[in-house]
């Protein structure tokens, strides 16, 4: 078992929801992801989501957006990241942690060097938003060297295609709760609770949700029926601006606390 099924076999043991936090790396500060991320895990992450800054976000709302342009005004690329990746792992070598980005930065860095260098800094997983199930075989490479692809599913997706989403998926099945940019308000958790029980049922991966979790009200209710819940525009909107990485951190442990509270006491 890799981590990210480790992760989710003990939080199955437990009964309890996965918390995924979603923070853009590089943002407030280069010099703050590693104290961050260690500080997200201590706020009770279970899995941390970390966004590749990118130019051209498309699936992502105006506050990812930012985050993105500000770490890109500092200069964070794609090694950056993997070497923020090794120096986490330097200190946890549990927490699982997945990519989120786009395909650009990775072709740029070449797909079979990517895979090595990512393995190598311990990276678990990458979803990568402008990669479809259709064109995955150009994510081969990474797949080989034990990376999980994060697939996505959402309320638009055609039922034959979902069959395909739920026999290919590993890791978990990363399920947006609308059809939309994230950080939008737009969730409504009773037109999805049935059909992400019905994709649990079939999944060979469970399933995660995100798009539109802002607070702990909406994760509760998310984490009713899903293995996971994904929190991302709400908590990079409460860090930006962050003059210090004690503060990028306090202010992520304010954010987290009472949604882990929240998820734990269903």
């Amino acid at each position: 078992m890799n981590r990210i099924e480790r992760r989710f076999a003990t939080l199955k043991a437990a009964g309890r929801t996965g918390l995924i936090p979603f923070v853009t790396a590089g943002d407030p500060s280069p010099d703050h992801v590693v104290p961050l991320l260690h500080g997200l895990v201590a706020a009770g992450a279970d899995l941390i989501e970390l966004g590749v800054p990118f130019s051209d976000p498309m699936a992502d709302g105006p506050v990812i957006q930012h985050a993105s342009e500000r770490a890109l005004a500092h200069g964070v690329g794609l090694s950056n990241v993997l070497a923020w990746v090794a120096a986490f792992r330097e200190t946890d070598a549990e927490t699982p942690i997945v990519l989120m980005g786009y395909l650009n930065p990775v072709e740029m860095y070449g797909y079979a060097a990517f895979a090595e260098d990512a393995i190598e800094a311990g990276v678990d997983g990458i979803l990568m938003v402008d990669c479809p199930l259709e064109e995955s075989h150009v994510l081969d490479a990474l797949r080989k060297a034990g990376l999980d692809q994060i697939l996505l599913a959402s309320p638009t997706t055609a039922e034959s295609r979902l069959a395909r989403l739920c026999e290919a998926a590993s890791g978990f099945l990363y399920y947006v709760s609308f059809a939309g940019i994230t950080g939008a308000a737009q969730l409504s958790t009773a037109n999805i609770a049935e059909r992400v029980a019905d994709i649990r049922s079939r999944a060979k991966a469970p399933v995660a949700v995100g798009f539109g979790v802002r607070d702990a009200a909406s994760a509760r209710a998310i984490g009713e029926f899903a293995d996971a819940v994904v929190i991302g525009s709400a908590l990079v909107d409460r860090l930006a601006g962050a003059g210090s990485a004690e503060e990028a951190v306090g202010r992520a442990r304010e954010f987290l606390a009472p949604i882990r509270a929240a998820l734990d006491a269903r």
